[in-house]
């Protein structure tokens, strides 16, 4: 033991040490700090007086203001104690008991992860509660609070059964978990409570048991082990319905009273190059977990997918099928039949580690099978889309690319480039003037055959010329890009099933694009050019400029944007012409007054009209934050819209303080003039307590959905857990 202070009195009679004013001590990790300090050498025994503050080898802090313990601090009382731990959780008391060196046991005590007011450090905390007995246990490092009362703001709201919680070098303990309420539509209140059970240091599993008062009990269970390289979770669900007919008849919620769901996900790390995982789920009925929102399976669509995948230095592989599932509640299960099964796609990407020729060479592969086993049909006012095929169809498709980029003295820059593509087909399909030839009818020449193969050719030329203006305030780069690409007309133009290309939108961002089609069943034909402008402007005062602006033309040959396509892409898309619609973009960021300017526009070619914009504002600030979207498309009868498209979303934050904010959005259909999405939410954060109040509703095509409306909310308590009623999770904050 290490002890000083300003006046050391020893006694050679009694055998105690006085210390007196400024004493300090060190012994065997613990630092203490008294006014007064008296040791007795042959009792082993330390009494300090006013002013105490001990820090114990844990980095626990504890004040008092009279202390008796033993010479190795074992064992001992303290008076008008207070702990705080290095994780800011308060203990205090009117006297503690110090037992065996691991527990402590405080009376009249009081517990909080709050911190004191910094203006009026007297004032209770946000919570608190008073327990008659605090007892802080270092074996099982847990603090058990017995006949607790617990307080908002010093006014007590609850008396409490005995309630233990781990301290903070703890993480998993069993027990029971705080519970959570719901309440829906059709399904009533619902009370969750969670039971969670540690079974070994890598693994645990937690039972929640939810009591809906209009359908009955459900069970949720889920599993979880982790491994040397990875982790896998199992979880199954389930509930006998009470009231079946509370939903719409003639739905998949309604016909059934048992129903349930097992869903398995997992990932592991083959080595740091290499990971293989899964992610799937089974359930009795279509619509069970999304309807009862099962937590991470609750989505319209559920993606099933296994994958490997694999990272090099200079490449990258991926292995991957997927089974997608419509949860709605079509007893046919009419749209999930008509998704494609996709088993499996493999993407392999490689680029050359040294230059070839002076440039990068690039190899591209895909491998896709789609299984069907219905076909998707869209009838338009203007033609029939046929978005899958039912059968199966095979492609392949390998592609070499090289480009080099040459810069003059003069800043020219002049970038070649040359690719060679081939695709081969296994086709198993319906003919889609086959399917229902009284209803359907495509006017493209489908390949109706077993296989098919295609290739492609391409040199391409893109010239850049930027140029660089300054003056004493802000700086300005202007670029005039021009492209031409040369190839030969696309094989089988519209004939072969189109599964990964079938969005399409002309603007900025793929003006520049060699192959402007979004996957590889379409690949774009002809010889094509594209001329643009790109500015790029800086301010001293921090503000930013950006733009693009161009056009497109088909040169020669026949224009794919123009050509018949089972899904209708490049109907009115604005390359179906052999002069494009103008497409442009800009943005204007002013960081002082946290406000952001951005918009994009594609402008018919013959009259300048609008036919599709975008604009948005973002406003960001101490206390408000705000966006506002707008977007319009004309109408695309035979790809999109039957009708104009105009839509006004706006999601704004308002912030009282630094804890309280309220949040809300909404979208406004105006060409129907209604609200099609909305949510609104109170949230109150500080450093021991969060509070989050969202009430959401959905407007689902058909009424076919359980749920039309939801309350969601949580209450956060640092170290004891939450309170959650609903969900705040999904699309609620979309």
């Amino acid at each position: 033991m290490l002890l000083s202070a300003n006046e050391l009195v020893y006694n050679h009679d009694t055998q105690k040490v006085f210390a007196l004013g400024g004493v300090q001590i060190f012994y065997d990790g613990y630092r203490m700090v008294a006014d007064k300090v008296e040791y007795d050498q042959k009792a082993g025994r330390l009494m300090a007086f006013g002013g105490i503050e001990v820090i114990d080898p844990d980095g626990n802090r504890m004040r008092g203001e009279q202390l008796d313990v033993t010479d190795d601090f074992a064992n001992g009382f303290v008076d008008a104690i207070s702990v705080r731990t290095p994780d800011d959780l308060s203990i205090a008391g009117e006297r503690a008991q110090r037992v065996d060196g691991n527990k402590m046991i405080v009376e009249k005590g009081v517990y909080t992860a709050c911190l004191p007011c910094s203006e009026t450090p007297k004032r209770p905390p946000f919570w608190q509660i008073r327990a008659e007995r605090v007892i802080q246990n270092g074996e099982t490092h847990t603090i058990r609070l017995e006949s607790p009362r617990f307080q908002l703001l010093g006014q007590t709201i609850a008396f409490l059964p005995s309630i233990e919680v781990p301290d903070q070098t703890i993480k998993r303990k069993r027990g029971f978990l705080f519970p959570s309420m719901s309440m829906a539509e059709n399904l009533g209140f619902g009370l969750s409570v969670p039971y969670y059970l540690p079974i070994s240091p890598s693994s645990d599993v937690t039972f929640t048991g939810t009591g809906y008062t209009q359908q009955g009990f459900l069970l949720d269970v889920e599993y979880r082990k982790r491994y040397r390289n990875g982790e896998h979770i199992l979880r199954l669900a389930g509930i006998d319905q009470m009231k079946p007919d509370n939903f719409r008849a003639d739905t998949s919620d309604a016909e059934a009273n048992g129903r349930g769901m097992i869903a398995s996900t997992g990932q592991f790390r083959i080595n740091p190059r290499w990971v293989f995982g899964w992610d799937v789920m089974a359930q009795t009925d279509s619509n069970f977990s999304k309807t009862y929102s099962i937590a991470g399976h609750s989505d319209d669509t559920f993606n099933n997918q296994i994958y490997l995948e694999g990272l090099g230095k200079r490449s990258s592989f991926s292995a991957k099928a997927n089974y997608f599932d419509v949860q709605d509640a079509d007893t046919q299960n009419a749209s999930e039949k008509k998704q494609a099964i996709v088993a499996p796609v493999i993407d392999y990407n490689y680029i050359a580690p040294e230059p070839v020729k002076g440039g990068q060479l690039t190899v591209t592969n895909n491998l896709t099978n789609i299984i069907r086993r219905k076909s998707d049909v869209d009838p338009t006012s203007v033609n029939d889309r046929f978005l899958g095929l039912e059968g199966s169809s095979t492609r392949l498709t390998s592609e070499l690319s090289w480009k080099r980029t040459f810069t003059t003295s003069g800043g020219l820059q002049l970038t070649p480039l040359l690719a060679a593509r081939a695709d081969g087909y296994l086709l198993d399909v319906d003919a889609p003037n086959q399917i229902d030839p009284s209803s359907y009818h495509y006017d493209g020449n489908f390949v109706d055959q077993s296989t098919a193969a295609r290739g492609m050719v391409t040199a391409g030329l893109e010239v850049r010329y930027p140029w660089i203006a300054t003056n004493g305030f802000s700086s300005h780069v202007f670029e005039p890009i021009a492209q031409v690409f040369v190839r030969p007309d696309e094989p089988h133009a519209g004939g072969l099933p189109n599964e990964d290309a079938q969005s399409f939108v002309f603007d900025t961002s793929n003006l520049f694009e060699r192959d402007k089609f979004s996957g590889f069943d379409r690949v774009e034909g002809g010889t094509r050019a594209n001329l643009g402008f790109r500015y790029t402007g800086d301010f001293d005062s921090g503000i930013q400029v950006e733009g693009v602006f161009g056009q497109s033309f088909q040169l020669a040959g026949e224009n794919s944007f123009a050509q018949p396509d089972l899904v209708g892409v490049g109907i009115d898309s604005g390359l179906e012409s052999s002069r494009s619609d103008y497409v442009g973009s800009a943005a204007v960021r002013l960081p002082d007054y946290g406000l952001t300017l951005s918009g994009g526009a594609r402008f018919d070619e013959e009259n300048l009209a609008l036919n599709r914009t975008s604009a948005a504002i973002d406003f960001t600030s101490l206390h408000f934050d705000t966006g506002l979207d707008y977007n319009s498309v004309d109408a695309q009868p035979g790809y999109a819209y039957e009708e104009d498209n105009r839509e006004l979303k706006s999601t704004s934050t308002i912030k009282f303080n630094q804890n309280w904010s309220v949040s809300g959005s909404a979208t406004w259909d105006m060409t129907d003039k209604q609200i099609t999405r909305s949510w609104v939410g109170l949230t109150y954060e500080d450093i021991c307590t969060a509070f989050s109040l969202v009430y959401k509703q959905r407007f689902e095509d058909g009424g076919q959905s359980a749920v039309n409306w939801s309350i969601g909310g949580r209450l956060t308590f640092r170290t004891l857990g939450d309170i959650a009623v609903g969900s705040l999770d999904g699309d609620t904050f979309n």
